[in-house]
């Protein structure tokens, strides 16, 4: 009788389970030091808000794109009608079909096993040198800390200067996601860094920089392991922006170009939708996300079309209240993080303004917060961040950082006016924001609850380094490091430590600590 044969499986498929099996090892491992956080005190449940009337948006109509005509001589084919007309007919069908599948959200309940991206090595770069950037030319140097008079600054400027470029791996062998990097995030845990990454087409890296490389045996020319790092298909578009719930530190929050906020829930290992427009055609991208520490069942965002909204996540997406603000795409925002009521916009409009959620006026589709007050700028504004010193940074593309300074916020009753002097930036420095297309926009980013009570921020610098600035805008360091050969556009500073994290256009993943 034959011996029957044990069932084997392909490289691929084992390849393919010992990559989930990974991943939720890497999960459970991040949840477990997730849970070791100390939560903040849960609110007390939130009073019934009367949501204001939902502005109705009727969807954009848009002709199908047509593919492009061919010769049918060229292409072989008999002078049928019939058939040349049907032939016509379902490449425009697969064209329009084709296109509809690449915008579409990612919706319902996933499984973090069933997104999983295959391989974590993928070829990249960029070519040519980017508009008016000089690769390599510091423009803050050794020279500019050692001749610094004042004491305290040169202390804090010898300290950021001498974080040092992680060395466990080489920075091209850190491919954190497949395309270019849009957005990053610190998981809030000081136990180790551990840094998450979006990319444009919507996946989501996980990295752990506490892992080391360990060669098996002894054997001196075995292949050096690769880092290993999570990444899930999580979003259809874009990722633009990373949130931790400040009472969940199991519940990383993100926002998409695809019109939906997903909650990944890290204990779980599943990822929920907990956002997203009623109508499935609805286009409304999201720029940005933030939540309030004083009520964490809120979730606020900002959109390409000038909208900004505010959603209860213990309530539908379709009771959320969203307001048009500008008519121009807000490109960044952020809360106020002492007092969230206040909030503030940059957009294309070459403004930075400040808003009360407090007040809000006018009737029907004209309600909107109150607006405060407005500076404009040269060019488009960037990006406005807003620190726990009451400070808001901002980038144009007028090659400035501009620093405004709000130490009274809190004083400041509902609807309050602010003079054109109060909204003077404090401080301007010259930078160059010239990203052209292929470097994501450079946004300055705040240490939040910074140990050291020093309010600095970080963002990107087109010579290839990151920049950190003090808040009364001296510049206290420029990280560089061996094998950095992209620009670490999207940078990053952990919440409260010294570590930063830059990402660049190839997917890799620049860390200082």
């Amino acid at each position: 009788m034959p011996v029957k044969k044990e069932e084997t499986i392909s490289a691929f498929e084992r390849r393919r389970l010992e990559n989930i099996a990974a991943n939720n090892a890497i999960l459970r491992d991040i949840s477990t030091t997730a849970a070791k956080v100390i939560p903040l005190p849960k609110p007390e449940p939130a009073k019934k808000r009367t949501a204001a009337p939902r502005v109705k948006r009727e969807p954009v109509k848009r002709e199908p794109v047509r593919p492009t005509r061919q010769s049918s001589r060229l292409a072989g084919l008999d002078a049928d009608a019939e058939t040349l007309k049907r032939k016509a007919e379902v490449e425009a069908e697969a064209h329009v079909d084709k296109a509809r599948q690449k915008k579409a959200r990612v919706a319902g309940e996933l499984k973090l096993g069933d997104i999983t991206v295959e391989g974590q090595r993928w070829d990249g770069g960029l070519g040519g040198i980017f508009r008016g950037a000089q690769p390599g030319l510091r423009t803050f140097t050794e020279e500019d800390v050692k001749e610094t008079t004042d004491k305290d600054l040169k202390e804090l400027r010898i300290r950021m200067s001498g974080l040092k470029l992680y060395e466990k791996w080489a920075v091209n062998d850190i491919k954190i996601v497949p395309q270019r990097i849009y957005s990053m995030g610190f998981h809030p845990t000081e136990e180790k860094p551990i840094i998450f990454a979006g990319d444009k087409e919507g996946n989501m890296g996980i990295f752990d920089a506490s892992q080391s490389p360990e060669v098996d045996g002894e054997d001196e020319e075995a292949d050096y392991p690769d880092p290993v790092i999570s990444a899930f298909k999580m979003h259809a578009r874009t990722i633009t922006s990373f949130h931790f719930h400040p009472g969940d530190s199991n519940a990383v929050y993100s926002a998409s170009y695809d019109s939906s906020i997903r909650k990944l829930d890290l204990e779980k290992g599943v990822s929920l939708d907990v956002f997203a427009p009623a109508d499935a055609d609805e286009d409304l991208p999201i720029s940005a996300i933030d939540m309030g520490a004083t009520d964490p069942n809120l979730i606020f965002f900002s959109t390409l079309q000038g909208s900004f909204g505010r959603h209860d996540l213990r309530t539908q997406a379709k009771d959320a209240e969203i307001w048009s603000l500008l008519d121009h795409k807000i490109g960044g925002f952020s809360l106020h993080p002492m007092h969230p009521h206040l909030f503030a916009t940059a957009s294309l409009e070459r403004t930075l303004k400040i808003w009360d959620l407090r007040k809000i006026t006018g009737k029907g589709n004209l309600r909107h917060p109150a607006l405060l007050g407005e500076h404009g700028s040269r060019l488009s504004v960037s990006h406005a961040s807003w620190s726990s010193g009451g400070q808001v940074a901002t980038s144009s593309y007028d090659d400035t950082i501009k620093i405004y300074n709000f130490p009274d916020a809190g004083s400041w009753g509902a609807g309050h006016d602010l003079s054109a002097k109060e909204m003077e930036p404090a401080h301007q420095v010259r930078h160059n924001n010239q990203t052209g297309r292929w470097v994501t926009i450079l946004k300055p980013q705040w240490q939040t609850r910074p140990k050291d009570g020093l309010q600095k921020f970080v963002i990107g610098n087109m010579n290839r380094f990151v920049d950190v600035f003090a808040a009364d805008g001296e510049q206290l360091a420029q990280l560089d490091g061996d094998g950095i050969t992209a620009v670490p556009a999207v940078a990053h500073f952990h919440p409260s430590l010294d570590w930063v994290a830059g990402g660049t256009g190839s997917g890799k993943l620049c860390l200082w600590m």
